[in-house]
């Protein structure tokens, strides 16, 4: 998969920011360090600098962004990912309700953000979750009623029959829930503005190129490179799908599948305008979905993972553009610029995991987004940095999820993703998600 990691993606073309950072080479102390620069060890650094604590070092082994974060649809959705049925029995009904307001706040964090420290990230409202039969239908209906009481002053509309044409422009769907609260972003240029904030408004160092080799736990814990260390009082893990086994305690609660993005050449306003007369960003409800949106340069991103055999295709534009023909034969004759993909970290539950080591109070740890990082990332970081410097509710509430263990995931994980998407696959009957 490296081969695609390294190649070119629309948002690696498109960066606002260029930024780099130096390798650690020395011995440094701070208060916390970060491993991981994603979202999640970014925005943490900024949640906790917005608090007053600012004695922080992120170091990332390749650069800013090398992860999902710098490659992933860009989808600001509404709530934490994926359904919450399957965390509800650890957080009762209602620390369930709790989740649904919390999940609800990632697209104004992003937003405000975005503003206060002028991010150039091309952040716009519109999102539209889409269903193609009446199973389908009737959970979109249950989610309506769902956000519009946490967000009862936002648009949000279902829409059914030829009405679906003024969300979308497919054929593919006879349902879409309308959601102006969401919408979309530039992830690249959120990231590399987020970090630009924290390090030249609050200090906060980050070293790229500083591969983690030993990590020291105890009352004070030491992180090495091959260059450098830092002593710090606590430690944040956040790695997601890039842990590579070096906290096995971590490393046995998630398992990597893969996605796939691509994006077109600039499209004409007439066509934009026939696929997303909003403007907006798109998935549909299926256990495996297709996500995409439509760019400020008219461009549209297609992304997609297999639904049934995991397996990595050896021709990404092809591919792709397969997928996107499926929801848009129309664009039979549009150039494909760049097609990209590489891992992301999936749990058990399919939710975000968020805690510390067991008998180790001062190592903190987030992964586990499921394919769903843009938002929850913004969300769990605020939620983790509460935790981090004072202990609050939703903290607890999140924390205290149990987080089961993936048995084989070192020998047999093309077969354990396997059999987890055709089970999802049956199992969309029951839910309404097929």
């Amino acid at each position: 998969m490296k081969r695609h990691l390294d190649s070119e993606t629309y948002y690696s073309a498109t960066k606002k920011y260029d930024l780099s950072f130096p390798r650690l080479t020395d011995d440094i102390e701070a208060d916390v360090v970060i491993i991981g620069g994603g979202f999640t060890g970014v925005n943490t650094a900024l949640e906790l600098a917005e608090k007053g604590f600012t004695n922080t070092v992120i170091l990332e082994g390749r650069y800013l962004g090398y992860g999902g974060t710098g490659r992933n649809g860009g989808q600001i959705m509404a709530g934490l990912g994926h359904d919450l049925d399957t965390v509800k029995k650890h957080v009762g009904p209602e620390g369930l309700q709790e989740l649904f307001k919390i999940g609800n706040l990632g697209a104004a964090i992003i937003k405000e953000r975005a503003e206060k420290y002028d991010i150039k990230a091309d952040f716009r409202h519109g999102y539209a979750y889409l269903g193609s039969n009446p199973r389908q239908e009737k959970t979109l209906r249950a989610w309506e009623k769902e956000f519009k009481s946490v967000s009862s002053d936002t648009e949000i509309e279902l829409l059914t029959g030829s009405d679906v044409k003024s969300v979308v422009g497919s054929d593919a769907y006879s349902c879409a829930l309308k959601h102006m609260g969401a919408g979309h972003v530039h992830s690249l240029n959120l990231l590399l503005g987020e970090a630009k904030a924290v390090t030249e408004l609050y200090g906060v160092k980050i070293y790229e190129n500083s591969m983690v080799i030993s990590v020291e736990y105890g009352d004070t814990v030491t992180v090495r490179t091959p260059t450098g260390s830092v002593k710090a009082k606590k430690l944040l893990w956040a790695c997601n799908g890039f842990l590579e086994g070096m906290e096995p305690e971590l490393h046995k609660k998630t398992i990597n599948t893969h996605a796939f993005q691509m994006a077109t050449e600039p499209l004409s306003d007439e066509l934009i305008e026939q696929i997303s007369p909003i403007r907006g960003a798109y998935s549909d409800i299926r256990p495996v979905i297709d996500y995409y949106r439509v760019t400020n340069e008219n461009r549209l991103l297609f992304g997609a993972a297999t639904r049934a055999i995991e397996n990595i295709p050896n021709d990404l534009k092809a591919w792709n553009r397969d997928q996107m023909l499926k929801i848009f034969p129309y664009l039979d004759k549009v150039k494909v610029d760049y097609a990209w993909g590489g891992p992301l970290c999936v749990s058990a539950s399919l939710f975000p995991q968020m805690g510390t080591l067991k008998n180790h109070d001062n190592v903190f740890y987030v992964q586990g987004y499921s394919g769903f990082g843009v938002t929850p990332s913004h969300i769990i970081c605020k939620v983790l940095a509460e935790g981090m410097t004072e202990r609050t509710e939703r903290y607890d509430l999140i924390s205290g999820i149990p987080h089961v263990t993936i048995h084989g995931k070192d020998y047999i994980a093309p077969a354990l993703l396997t059999g987890g998407k055709m089970w999802h696959q049956i199992s969309g009957y029951w839910n309404g998600r097929r």
